[in-house]
């Protein structure tokens, strides 16, 4: 199997289902590209919120680039949320450690808004499994420092199961701690992809669960409540060097409803 398509299904997947409670974003390779070398993606995105609550807006640039063993990514964004606005980066390094095992360490950090964290640290452990080495298993582990002083400490499993059909199938679940208070929560993901690099690629994932604290104004937030999240998106490889990207979104919680689309450009590194 294609140790490219490999890491970015399973990235994709697992970057995301971490990200998820934080509603913020880190590194994911571009599946529908051949990342022989590396690419670059600029994201623009749009969300609307209903209970009176103002409407979100981001622009990401994201960069992935390979360098022998190592596949590096990185991000930086810029977000208004709850009618604030922040800055994020992160940095992923994900490092080949052999046939079957893949491991990846991610750093982020905002500039202080309210709604982006201090710093955060995710790292994650692959094994391929079957002869075949379609079934991919990953643990995970992951700590967020809020700027108002709360921390978050995770556990996340999952598996990703590669078909001879264009169909890749996910799944996941994340243990989280939230202090003070000790708040525990899980949320569980699924997620199918159909179609195969460096073809068009569409990717459906859904998740639900419970979430910790939310911040939505500075010293404001909503603590231990359960949540639900869509997403649809479709990668289309316009040339063999570049492509675009459109996603839909539609989040749910008991305080607020959430709808968005997100629409990208990217091309290969020479």
């Amino acid at each position: 199997m294609n140790a490219t398509r490999l890491l970015a299904a399973i990235l994709a997947s697992s970057a995301a289902g971490a990200a998820a409670q934080q509603n913020v974003a880190v590194p994911e390779p571009g599946p529908s590209l051949r990342l022989d070398r590396g690419m670059l993606e600029l994201r623009l995105g749009a969300q609307r919120l209903s209970a009176g609550y103002p409407d979100w807006q981001e622009a990401t640039v994201l960069l992935a680039r390979r360098t022998g063993a190592h596949l590096w990514q990185a991000e930086l964004a810029s977000l208004e949320r709850f009618g604030a606005r922040g800055t994020y980066a992160s940095i992923m390094d994900t490092y080949t450690l052999g046939p079957r095992w893949y491991a990846s360490v991610a750093l982020a950090a905002g500039d202080g808004a309210f709604f982006l964290p201090k710093h955060r640290v995710d790292a994650f452990l692959y094994r391929k499994l079957l002869d075949d080495a379609s079934l991919v298993a990953y643990a995970g582990v992951g700590e967020y420092r809020a700027p108002d002083g709360h921390r978050d400490t995770s556990v996340s499993l999952g598996a990703s199961r590669y078909f001879e059909a264009p169909w890749v199938i996910q799944g996941g679940v994340r243990f989280n701690e939230s202090r003070p208070g000790s708040v525990r929560t899980r949320q569980q993901f699924v997620a199918a992809t159909y179609g195969r690099a460096p073809g068009d690629q569409l990717v459906a994932r859904y998740g639900w669960g419970r979430e910790g604290y939310l911040a939505i104004a500075p010293g404001s937030f909503r603590v231990d409540f359960e949540s639900r999240e869509a997403s649809l998106q479709w990668r289309h490889p316009v040339a063999p060097t570049h492509g675009m990207t459109v996603a839909l979104e539609r989040y749910r919680n008991p305080f607020y409803e959430r709808s968005g689309i997100a629409l990208g450009y990217f091309v290969a590194l020479p």
